[in-house]
């Protein structure tokens, strides 16, 4: 959530970042916010002077009282009745104008950074960090993974739509234990980077995925559980961060650096085509998050940091990957600057998003309320950032296309202590 005294303050930034996200009428939007916050100190200011004048009046009836100035006491104890109906409706006013106010501030998305390009759809994005390598070339005869799959005995999603419904693979023999030790490796490689390793719920409440900002932004896209109220998650992100929801940090606190293998749940309404195949887009899958929470003039270094790292997984991998930097129109709601990794799919011959890598400033401490105190002992909001390190469906998708030979698919080095085995073998 954006601060009030950004939106004051910096006024033409503010619109600016936003016009690259063609925020429609986001100056009618910061005006009424403004007004809305005028209104709410007006009335506090007015709401506290009642208060002040209630609590001189209600000792001098007691003096009055004591005194034998009964009538006088009375008037005054009849005035200060008043007075405290004043409050009441003061601060009943109040809790409406600050609930309008908070609405009106989850409208708005985080400012991009001033070197996010602008842009409208995907095909604005920019390509930050090509691949300069040679792009694999296949045998005769590929396949793409949803073919494979069924030769290699990697997954079934006959069998997810029978026990669930489309989009809930059921992954199998030589692919259920690809996905373990794929989940191993990047915990692995995390945590020996310096993360500390959690296992969070799967299932949030309200309040934890407010603060992340995927309420009321993408309610509509997660699975809600109405009989408890609970959401499942549709990242470890949104859990992992919760878990210094309303905590101060002290300096020594830094780096806080924090990582976690869950399953998401993702509805991915309105997505259909050849581009969803297989494990291009699903509803339910396995990802590591890194997660990191930092002093505000350390996070585009740290962000960095983490592109290198993420980057690092997928040369170990022998995956070819290109870097992108997100333009403002596509550009997550609570971001203000992300790094997407594309990995090429030999079979499909396109590249497919395996992980995103944000920076959010501000925009969720704010809301998740937390601070640390400064070399000044002042507290100040900290700056989150996350990334998958990595999501497994389209990396599996990736390493089973280019890989693919006549012999079977040949696996990563780096896998081998993982899996137990050098390559797949056909099961049909």
């Amino acid at each position: 959530m954006l601060l009030l005294n950004t939106l004051r303050d910096e006024k033409a930034r503010v619109l600016t970042g936003l016009a690259k996200r063609q925020v429609p009428d986001a100056e009618a939007t910061l005006n009424r916010i403004v007004a809305l916050d005028d209104q709410r100190k007006a009335l506090q200011t007015s709401t506290d002077a009642l208060l002040a004048e209630r609590n001189v009046m209600s000792g001098q009836i007691g003096q009055l009282m004591k005194a034998g100035k009964r009538a006088e006491g009375q008037t005054m104890r009849d005035q200060v009745n008043a007075i405290k109906e004043d409050i009441a409706k003061g601060e009943d006013d109040l809790r409406g104008i600050i609930g309008e106010l908070e609405a009106a501030l989850l409208t708005l998305p985080n400012v991009p950074h001033q070197l996010v390009p602008a842009g409208v759809t995907e095909e604005d994005n920019e390509i930050y960090r090509p691949f300069a390598g040679t792009l694999p070339t296949l045998p005769d005869g590929a396949k793409p993974h949803w073919e494979l799959a069924d030769t290699y005995g990697i997954f079934d999603l006959e069998l997810g739509v029978k026990t669930t419904g489309a989009g809930f693979p059921v992954f199998t023999g030589q692919g259920a234990r690809m996905a373990r030790g794929l989940v191993n490796y990047f915990l692995d490689r995390n945590t020996a980077a310096g993360y500390t390793e959690y296992q969070p719920p799967l299932l949030v409440n309200e309040a934890t995925a407010r603060a992340t900002g995927q309420l009321p932004d993408k309610e509509g896209q997660m699975y809600h559980v109405t009989g408890d109220d609970l959401y499942l998650i549709p990242t470890a992100e949104v859990p992992l961060t919760n878990l210094y929801r309303d905590v101060i940090l002290e300096e020594k606190d830094f780096p806080v650096k924090l990582t976690g293998y869950t399953p998401c749940f993702r509805r991915e309404a309105g997505s259909y085509g050849a581009h969803v195949r297989g494990l291009n887009r699903v509803h339910q899958f396995d990802k590591v998050e890194i997660v990191q929470i930092v002093q505000p003039e350390k996070s585009y270094e740290l962000l960095d940091e983490m592109v290198a790292h993420i980057g690092k997984l997928l040369d170990e991998l022998g995956l070819p990957f290109r870097i992108l930097r997100l333009c403002g129109g596509d550009l997550g709601f609570t971001s203000a600057m992300t790094f997407d990794f594309e990995v090429w799919s030999a079979a499909q011959k396109r590249w497919l998003e395996v992980s995103s890598v944000s920076c959010f400033e501000t925009y969720q401490s704010n809301r998740l309320k937390l601070r640390y105190r400064n070399e000044e002992r002042k507290t100040e909001l900290a700056h989150t950032l996350n990334g998958s390190a990595l999501a497994l469906p389209r990396i599996i998708a990736a390493l089973l296309e280019n890989n693919q030979t006549a012999e079977g698919v040949t696996l990563p080095e780096v896998l081998h202590p993982y899996l137990g085995m050098t390559k797949l073998t056909k099961v049909k």
